[in-house]
């Protein structure tokens, strides 16, 4: 991982516990690493070879739970398209939205709004 992606990565993570049982055994770069090695490489967490640096597996499962139910990945998410729309790199033509939400004007990635799903049900098929 590059010194720029961890830079924007970094102030994101929540800080390390007060009362934790014991000091950070791993950094949280060298754990982010690990993490995204198990990933990239699809393998169990208790595969990733500790000959790396990277911690144990369940050291990086831990730290990725932590992480995201702090929401840092919806966060890093977030920002990074913020980044990407103000460069001019995302293509707004092909996007789409999920069925909570309607666009108001044609392209304009800005403006949409809720679009209410009261009183709908579903169809009873039998």
């Amino acid at each position: 991982m590059d010194d720029e992606l961890w830079a924007q990565i970094e102030p994101l993570l929540p800080p390390w516990p007060e009362r934790s049982p014991a000091p950070r055994p791993v950094s949280d770069r060298l754990c982010l690493q690990g993490i995204h090695f198990v990933l990239y490489n699809d393998i169990a967490w208790q595969l990733l070879p500790l000959e790396k640096g990277f911690g144990s597996g369940q050291t990086c499962w831990r730290r990725l739970d932590r992480w995201q139910q702090a929401g840092v990945f919806d966060r890093l998410h977030q920002l990074l398209l913020a980044k990407l729309n103000v460069a001019g790199e995302l293509d707004w033509s092909r996007a789409c939205v999920d069925g909570s939400h309607v666009r108001t004007k044609k392209g304009d990635p800005t403006s949409v709004r809720r679009r209410s799903t009261g009183g709908r049900r579903a169809a009873n098929i039998t």
